[in-house]
């Protein structure tokens, strides 16, 4: 198990680039399982996630070449379904959260789609009914084994287009029905559809193929079903949580960044939401400057002065990724936020370490967390903590860059996991870490 070595509260300076999104990547990759062509994807992040499915996919009988960083062509014309019956595939496919996203594409095209129960992080339960009450809708027949927590969907005739109410705009969910209704026979409106600039790429990308996808952007998709889908090329935008997570280390090590080519259209409210805890974010181009914050950085108040209050929310309300960066961020913050995560139960449940590092944070059930910023009067204290998920894992890497003494961070596996590199990309900027 590898360990993070990190000696903090050193100013860092420089330019960083944000990788490819992570949660798009695993979307696109899975529907290269739509059709026969060659499809070539750019800027895919190279990460533990993406890396599995790159290999479930080749396993799968996709035939991958590599093009040169971070670009790849797929090529699915000659399936082994039979592989979804292995034992070798349910290990492989229960190890990765973004699996489940097989299973649309294989169905619609194959006429079945099997999964083990999928990984990814211990947040909380994460719920699998929305994907596939969509296929039921979709006239496929659902199965569940209990004894190995395998569940199977199977549709021989085809899927058939159908009006659905999804119970929660689920973005995994959503995307999983899409690919599904894409080659289904007739019309398929998805309302409460999930509609972050992840799912839009989606879309856009099936479009190219030659799919018939209308609402783009919208929560209410309609899909008129086509009878195959050609190749195309594909370039996956940069990742908002690492960009979130970049002006999150940027504030709490007063240091002056500039992130580039953020792909600022796309961001939504993670910029504003960033300047109500009273970080100066400039726009420049298509990049985003963070000024060092000599004189730290002040809370906002509601209008009425009531403690402001950060929440997660479907986009294009705040990406529930990026709470724990918000969360350690106003550790050092002058003034109070209350934080509220809705939907895990579980992702709050890191702050104990804060706690521990010296952070004033009050949990008040395993949703709400309030914090009490330090406005840098008082470091943070070095120790030594593990990983508990990627985005947690993020927020207290970025607490040890600020805190005084050298740091560990144990089971950096989930950091790599969700981030590129990110030791020698930290180090180019100034920042003195080290794997061990």
């Amino acid at each position: 198990m590898g360990i993070f070595k990190i000696e903090g509260g050193i100013r860092l300076k420089g330019e960083i680039t944000p990788q490819g999104a992570k949660n798009e990547a695993l979307q696109i990759l899975c529907a290269v399982l739509l059709t026969s062509e060659k499809v070539v994807i750019n800027n895919i992040p190279d990460i533990i996630d993406i890396n599995k499915l790159i290999v479930l996919l080749e396993n799968l009988g996709v035939k991958i070449q590599k093009n040169g960083p971070g670009s790849y062509t797929f090529q699915a014309d000659d399936i082994n379904i039979d592989y979804l019956e292995t034992e070798a595939f349910k290990k492989e496919g229960g190890s990765l959260r973004g699996s489940i996203m097989i299973v649309g594409p294989l169905l619609a095209r194959y006429g079945k789609g099997y999964i083990p129960k999928p990984g990814g992080d211990k947040i909380g339960r994460r719920r699998l009914d929305t994907h596939f009450e969509g296929f039921i809708n979709l006239g496929a027949k659902f199965r569940y084994n209990r004894e190995d927590h395998f569940y199977g969907v199977e549709a021989p005739d085809g899927l058939q287009g159908a009006a659905m109410l999804l119970d929660e705009a689920s973005v995994t969910g959503t995307a999983n029905i899409v690919m599904a209704a894409v080659l289904a026979k007739g019309k398929t409106t998805v309302y409460n559809a999930a509609c972050e600039p992840y799912l839009q790429q989606l879309c856009k990308m099936l479009n190219s193929m030659g799919a018939n996808i209308t609402g783009v952007g919208s929560n209410l998709l309609t899909i008129e079903g086509v009878t195959s889908l050609g190749g195309c090329e594909h370039r996956i935008l940069p990742d908002m949580i690492e960009i979130g997570s970049w002006i999150g280390l940027a504030a709490m090590t007063r240091s002056e960044i500039t992130i580039k080519d953020v792909s600022w259209d796309n961001l939504g409210v993670i910029p504003s939401v960033f300047r109500k805890l009273g970080i100066t974010l400039e726009r420049r181009g298509d990049d985003i400057y963070i000024p060092s914050h000599e004189n730290g950085y002040k809370i906002k108040t509601d209008i009425d002065g009531s403690i402001l209050t950060i929440a997660d929310a479907p986009w294009p309300g705040f990406t529930p990724d990026l709470l724990s960066i918000v969360l350690v961020v106003a550790t050092q913050a002058q003034g109070d936020v209350l934080i509220h995560q809705k939907m895990f139960e579980s992702r709050l449940f890191f702050v104990d370490k804060l706690i521990d590092m010296g952070a004033k944070i009050m949990l008040c059930d395993p949703h709400r967390a309030v914090v009490m910023g330090h406005d840098f009067q008082s470091q943070l204290k070095a120790t030594t903590m593990s990983s508990p998920d990627i985005r947690a894992g993020i927020s207290l890497l970025i607490a040890a860059l600020s805190a005084k003494g050298t740091s560990t961070i144990q089971n950096i596996e989930q950091i790599d996991r969700g981030y590129e590199r990110i030791d020698e990309r930290l180090r180019a900027i100034g920042a003195n870490i080290v794997r061990a």
